[in-house]
């Protein structure tokens, strides 16, 4: 996670006022096709939100500029309606995040040459501000609020327009040496696997996520198909794929689940919109390979778990205790 204050600047304190105002906190989450901002309390009562398109096709800066003119905005009413001051901002977002810039955010043009903490910082006037990948926020509202609160070991899987998890270990969400623990899109499918990270590629994320499925519903059916209508489509040929890419995806999730022996896997993303038949591949291959199979449940948040994420951070940040987090859409 990063983490940006202003030098020497202290993190004020969390207060209601005299007059009866409340401070609060904002969470925005930056996805592949929306932006999802929102206000909350200090102990995580969500306040308001708004979303807006993303616009991945026109670039980075516009999609950063206009998120940040929503944020102000949000912040503007919510203290105007609880007169109360924003404390901070945790911020979700694609890749692995860094200070001065974000790695592995390829499907934004020009976000990985982003200092995105800075901007945040910057722009809003923030004294703290703490962002990080958006599954690992994800995984760390399960373990705050949601499916995953008191397990341990467990896995958050992001089944979305990308294709990651979030390992938890000891009640926290693993990082690895360069942040970047649980990027299994990036996993080999096999041997003929040649073109992968070193390339820029990808390869399970590209077989199997929401923008990977798309793409290979294209090249196969025509048109532009998108990964929910994919999954909704009784045409013989779009079931085989949607079919098959469950098979690949739960192969390896359940090497994951032989390595960590998680007591629990909580599954979120657009994708679980066909919960039913994604949980049915999952728990199948689970149930025959590993040797002591995790319970596997949706997740908490099934929407909007990386905006909750996005929350979950600054709270971390600032260290209020907070209960779960209401008015999920």
């Amino acid at each position: 996670m990063t983490r940006v204050p202003h030098p020497r600047e202290a993190v004020p304190a969390p207060l209601v006022t005299a007059a009866g105002g409340t401070d609060f906190v904002l969470g925005i989450d930056v996805g592949g096709t929306k932006v999802a901002v929102a206000t909350a309390a200090v102990d995580g009562r969500i306040l308001r939100r708004t979303r807006i398109d993303t616009d991945a096709s026109r670039g980075a800066l516009q999609t950063v500029e206009r998120a940040l003119h929503t944020a102000a905005e949000l912040r503007a009413g919510t203290s105007a309606a609880t007169g109360g001051r924003c404390l901070g901002a945790g911020v979700a977002s694609p890749g692995v995040v860094h200070e001065d810039r974000v790695l592995m955010a390829p499907n934004i043009p020009g976000w990985e040459e982003l200092s995105l903490p800075a901007l945040v910082r910057e722009r809003l006037d923030l004294a703290v501000v703490a962002a990080d990948n958006d599954v690992k926020a994800a995984g760390l509202a399960e373990v705050r609020w949601g499916a995953l609160r008191g397990v341990d070991p467990g896995i958050y899987l992001n089944l979305g327009t990308g294709l990651a998890a979030a390992l938890v270990v000891g009640g926290r969400v693993l990082s690895g040496a360069h942040n970047a623990a649980g990027e299994i899109g990036y996993l080999l499918r096999d041997a003929a696997d040649t073109a992968a990270a070193a390339s820029g590629r990808a390869p399970l994320e590209e077989y199997f996520s929401g923008m990977g499925l798309a793409r290979r519903g294209a090249e196969l059916l025509g048109g532009s198909p998108s990964a929910a209508a994919l999954f909704a489509s009784a045409e013989p040929r779009a079931r085989a794929l949607v079919d098959d890419a469950l098979d690949q995806l739960s192969v390896h999730v359940a090497n994951l689940a032989t390595v960590l022996d998680p007591q629990r896997i909580a599954v979120g993303g657009g994708m679980m919109a066909s919960a039913e038949r994604v949980l049915a591949a999952l728990g199948g291959r689970l149930r025959e390979a590993v040797p002591f199979p995790p319970e596997l449940v949706p997740s908490a948040f099934p929407h909007d778990s990386a905006l909750h994420g996005a929350l979950a951070l600054v709270l971390d940040e600032l260290g209020p205790a907070a209960g779960p987090p209401t008015g999920a859409a």
